[in-house]
């Protein structure tokens, strides 16, 4: 007499296969929203660098972009542990006047700190 349906040994190793997937599934769900919010937070800090030299080069006061832009700042509400620090050198000689301003946002939270180099002349 033949007996149909599944034998326990078939039943443990489709439940073991199963597990498995699901498993890698997580994972690489994990894996994903992590690397989400990694380009979210890189993102976010490219864009405080690109707000401060716009703001940079937008601004027509020349003279005073020591003054009013160069230094560090900490204080964004939603983005904690971010740090933007804002350089300017002067260069001048008998030939050239202009500032090269260096704006660098570092943290914890970043693999890396994103830094952009612009030049501004002298009008």
């Amino acid at each position: 007499m033949r007996r149909s349906g599944f034998s326990l040994v078939e039943v443990v190793v489709a439940l073991t296969i199963l597990t498995v997937v699901l498993l890698s599934l997580i994972t690489l769900t994990g894996r994903t929203m992590h690397t989400a919010a990694r380009a979210d937070l890189e993102q976010a800090a490219l864009q405080l660098v690109t707000d401060r030299t716009d703001e940079i080069l937008s601004d027509p006061r020349y003279g005073a972009l020591d003054s009013l832009y160069a230094g560090t700042e900490t204080d964004f509400a939603t983005m904690l542990d971010l740090t933007r620090t804002t350089a300017i050198l002067h260069i001048q000689d008998s030939v050239q006047n202009y500032k090269k301003v260096t704006v660098t946002v570092t943290g914890a939270v970043l693999r890396a700190p994103i830094a952009r180099t612009i030049t501004v002349a002298a009008p």
